[in-house]
């Protein structure tokens, strides 16, 4: 198995965490090099990271990676309540990665637009609702949610998108998961 991604990409983290102690070949691509995009292009046309290769299958997204792995390894199936976390971990990691890409786009993301509040108002309301969840036991071991939510609040941290320290018991969850294995490898910084 290959996995193609970025060492910085949230979404590619999470599925190097799940695999520790399993053999694959993490491909690092800079995609935005002519090169690596290339490459990208070829192994996935929405040309988004992460992508699995097994053999003469590729998979595109990191949720269906997660679906196809653990119906590979015969991993437990996520609970419909589990499967709405990751819903809101991934509306929000899409709302960083929405704003982090009209900043480095020389745009004002604090600007009163229209596409700019919609993100902040996101973020906002799914973290409030994930420290919630985390506050009443939700995110309780070290499966893929909880390194999912990990891998959001780590790259917000690393990209100093959100100041989350409010939120007491996110706050908390990621200082306590700071010392998984794998935590340190893929670490983006």
């Amino acid at each position: 198995m290959q996995l193609l991604g970025s060492t910085t990409s949230p979404y590619v983290r999470r599925i190097r965490l799940y695999l520790q102690d399993r053999e694959y070949e993490f491909i690092d691509l800079d995609i935005f090099a002519p090169d690596d995009r290339a490459r990208l292009t070829v192994n996935n046309p929405a040309l988004k990271v992460p992508v699995l290769i097994d053999g003469e299958q590729n998979i595109y997204d990191s949720r269906v990676i997660y679906r196809y792995l653990a119906d590979k390894f015969s991993g437990p199936d996520l609970s419909w309540e589990q499967e709405n976390l990751l819903t809101l971990i991934d509306a929000a990691n899409d709302s960083f990665v929405t704003l982090l890409l009209a900043a480095r786009s020389g745009l004002d993301t604090g600007e009163d637009k229209l596409l700019f509040n919609l993100q902040n108002e996101r973020v906002g309301e799914i973290l409030a609702r994930l420290n919630e969840a985390v506050a009443a036991g939700k995110f309780g071991q070290w499966h893929y949610p909880e390194i999912c939510l990990f891998c959001l609040l780590d790259w917000v941290n690393f990209r100093a998108l959100y100041d989350f320290s409010h939120l007491s018991h996110l706050t908390a969850f990621h200082q306590q998961n700071l010392q998984h294995k794998g935590i340190r490898e893929t670490d983006p910084r």
